[in-house]
């Protein structure tokens, strides 16, 4: 069976939205990846917010509503988690950056007894000279204090600790970034299943229609009012509509795993979908506010520019490679031959650490930044552009989306409106079952624009949701529920 007009563009909105994902997948790694020298996760996961870690086993049927699906993602979605570990990361390699400017205390007390030769430590004769023996011992010695170590002026360990802090800041509004793309994914698997649990409603009525008009023709063909091609024409029509069925209920059934792998279910957990796709239309919105919504509020924008001030602070770390510092050192304990002997004993100094000659180190340390920095900048203006394009392109879809709503709604009326005609024209013998087949096609053609046009609608307001950056509140705002 070949697809349909509406399914080849469905075919092809599922390729783009996956592309889409996958797309700020990466995105999402690049930033974490630029804050942590950790290696992306390797496994056959490409896009890893379409997958999740399922808790339990499977339990008896549920009942799941968009925002219950929601919760589910936000606490059980692979993205999410892995963004999560990565955050725990970046905060590791704040605290190595900050031990550089913190005190650093131990203590190492020993008891050592010994004996040796003082031929062996470069005195040979003098034994044999004074008529004593070489070997000298055993002597015990003791030791035990407690050091303290303190940068007191390292101007590079200070801005690399200021840049670890940027990091760690990026990295937090990119776990916020992973929370919408995880609302973004779930609400396309949602939608797309609520989408297909329509088909089936709808292919379940054009099934009955079919064997209503298959048993009108049979009984005109027993009668001898119709010729023989009417019931087989309305026979295969019938067929026609059966296979549409049984693919309608494979792609719902495959839909609903899913959903299971994006919101943390098992594969084998059955649920219901609570939430219908109807038509809510929305506030209209200008470009100009929406822009102004997404630069205060994407997560992925205020990350990048954590980036940069992290990069032109790691910049300011590198330069002052040049610059001398200073630090302090001082122990204090006992120390003696025993310790029932033993006496206070301390050691303190202070270095003054002057670089004369690096061997260019430091100019390399110089140019990696500066290379860094360029490349922050650049993604940062490019994320720039690709905010206001996503919410153009969101807006767009959104009016386009809600003006195919309203004309679909009205071929949907239409086509009814003509199937009936061309049913009762065929009982009256004015015409054959080509005409009746052919309003059977048309009314199947409006009901999937209808579905497709809805799906089309609630995606491109979860689009918007995420082009602004509006996260859980968004949805509240424009999917109430029931």
């Amino acid at each position: 069976m070949v697809p349909s007009g509406a399914s080849l563009r469905i075919l092809c909105a599922k390729a783009l939205i996956g592309t889409a994902l996958i797309s700020h997948a990466q995105t999402y790694s690049t930033s974490i990846s630029s804050a942590s020298p950790q290696s992306p996760p390797a496994g056959n996961t490409a896009n890893p917010f379409s997958g999740s870690v399922p808790p339990s086993v499977a339990t008896g049927p549920v009942a799941l509503s968009l925002q219950t699906a929601i919760d589910l993602g936000l606490k059980h979605n692979l993205g999410l988690l892995l963004s999560r570990a990565d955050t725990r990361a970046v905060r590791g390699q704040r605290w190595e950056e900050l031990s550089a400017l913190l005190p650093h205390v131990t203590a190492a007390p020993y008891v050592a007894v010994s004996k040796v030769n003082i031929d062996e430590l470069g005195f040979a004769g003098v034994a044999n000279l004074f008529h004593i023996s070489s070997a000298v011992g055993p002597f015990s010695y003791f030791d035990a204090r407690a050091g303290v170590s303190q940068t007191v002026f390292n101007w590079k360990s200070i801005n690399a600790a200021r840049a670890a802090n940027e990091s760690v800041k990026s990295a937090d509004y990119t776990l916020l970034d992973a929370h919408d793309l995880v609302i973004l994914a779930v609400g396309y698997v949602y939608f797309q299943a609520v989408a297909d649990e329509s088909r089936i409603a709808t292919d379940e009525a054009q099934v009955q229609t079919a064997e209503a008009l298959f048993d009108q023709a049979t009984d005109q063909v027993k009668a001898g009012t119709a010729a023989d091609i009417d019931a087989l024409r309305s026979k295969v029509e019938l067929q026609t509509r059966q296979q549409q069925l049984i693919q309608a209920k494979n792609d719902f059934a495959i839909q609903k795993i899913a959903v299971t792998r994006v919101i943390g279910f098992t594969p084998g957990q059955e649920f219901e979908l609570a939430d219908e796709s109807p038509y809510r239309p929305i506030q209209n919105m200008t470009i100009d506010e929406a822009l102004s919504r997404a630069y205060s509020s994407r997560s992925d924008y205020r990350a990048a520019m954590s980036d940069v001030r992290a990069a032109e602070l790691s910049r300011k770390a590198a330069l002052a490679g040049y610059l001398p510092s200073l630090s302090f050192d001082a122990d204090y304990g006992t120390g003696g031959a025993h310790p029932s002997n033993s006496t206070g004993v301390y050691d303190v100094r202070g270095t003054l650490s002057i670089p004369i000659f690096t061997g260019g180190s430091v100019q390399g340390d110089v140019q990696q930044a500066d290379a860094r920095l360029e490349q922050g900048r650049e993604r940062l203006g490019n994320l720039r552009a690709q905010i206001e394009a996503d919410v153009r392109t969101a807006l767009l879809n959104l009016q386009s989306s809600a003006e195919q709503v309203e004309v679909a709604r009205s071929n949907v009326d239409l086509a009814d409106q003509t199937l009936t005609q061309s049913r009762d024209r065929f009982s009256a013998g004015v015409t054959d079952t080509v005409e009746v087949v052919q309003s059977q096609e048309a009314v199947a053609s409006a009901h999937e624009q209808y579905i497709t046009s809805l799906y089309n609608y609630n995606f491109a307001k979860i689009s918007l949701i995420r082009a602004m950056g509006a996260g859980e509140q968004g949805v509240k705002e424009y999917f109430p529920g029931k």
